[in-house]
């Protein structure tokens, strides 16, 4: 479904990415994890367009998407959350998702601004579907408040919802389960197991929270330094050596 290969990206000095090779198997839900300032979001960023790379390929279901603008890529079927929650915090929660919808209506402009029959049925349809997948993440009581006045979790799933409603085929998730308490974590991880079935989607997921990413995740590339260091299962890489001396130096493995 999503494959990169030879992915360089330097800033400057700094190698951020070095030769980085990944692959995602259509309906995976795979983690990336490894410490702080391994790389891992500037892979999201050079996947989705943010940064183009130095060197090295993406490509989702074969079609190359490197040099192409994000929302290009957003429309070939690649949508993200990030690390730092970006809503349009003075909009409503209803017009989050909404604006996400907008890209495939099948009015134009001239039928927006005469407000014509087509225009009206095309609406109607986008609010049915937005109202949907709002009740699906338990926000529609919460449709016209402003998203910026939300709490911290209804925040968060608002930011998942506005994805899905670009109607992805594979979905990146930037630390869905940061500042997350216990219990939240928990019905997270029911619910991205929910929504890849649901939706039929490939989800990749950066996260530092080992419950989640090892809870879930069917198979776990690990970074450090730019480059990844170990894939595969979460007891595989729960046991490799290289794995737990990227997170603790020469910290015993029961410590991981």
């Amino acid at each position: 479904m999503l494959e990169v290969k030879g992915l360089t990206k330097r800033f400057g000095g700094i190698m951020a990415l070095s030769g980085v090779d990944l692959r995602l198997r259509e309906g995976e839900l795979a983690g990336l994890i490894g410490p702080n300032g391994s790389g891992k979001t500037t892979v999201f960023n050079v996947v989705t367009g943010i940064y183009r790379p130095d060197d090295g390929s993406v490509a989702i279901q074969g079609e190359p998407l490197v040099g192409l603008a994000p929302h290009k890529i957003q429309r070939m079927g690649i949508a993200r959350t990030f690390q730092n929650i970006r809503l349009f915090r003075n909009l409503t929660v209803l017009d989050n998702v909404r604006v996400a919808y907008h890209p495939r209506v099948s009015y134009g402009p001239v039928s927006a601004l005469c407000r014509t029959g087509r225009y009206v049925e095309g609406e109607k349809e986008i609010r049915k579907k937005t109202m949907d997948l709002l009740a699906l993440f338990s926000l529609q009581v919460r449709k016209d408040d402003l998203a910026g006045n939300l709490p911290y979790g209804d925040q968060r799933r608002l930011e998942i919802a506005r994805a899905l409603a670009s109607e992805p085929k594979v979905l990146l998730l930037d630390e869905p389960a940061a500042g997350m308490n216990p219990s939240e974590v928990k019905a997270l991880m029911e619910f991205l197991l929910e929504i890849r079935r649901r939706f039929r989607l490939t989800i990749l997921l950066i996260e530092h929270q080992m419950r989640l990413a090892m809870g879930i995740c069917e198979r776990l590339i690990v970074m450090d330094f730019g480059t990844v260091i170990a894939e595969g299962t979460p007891k595989e890489i729960r046991n490799d050596r290289r794995v737990v001396e990227a997170y603790l130096g020469r910290a015993s493995h029961r410590d991981f």
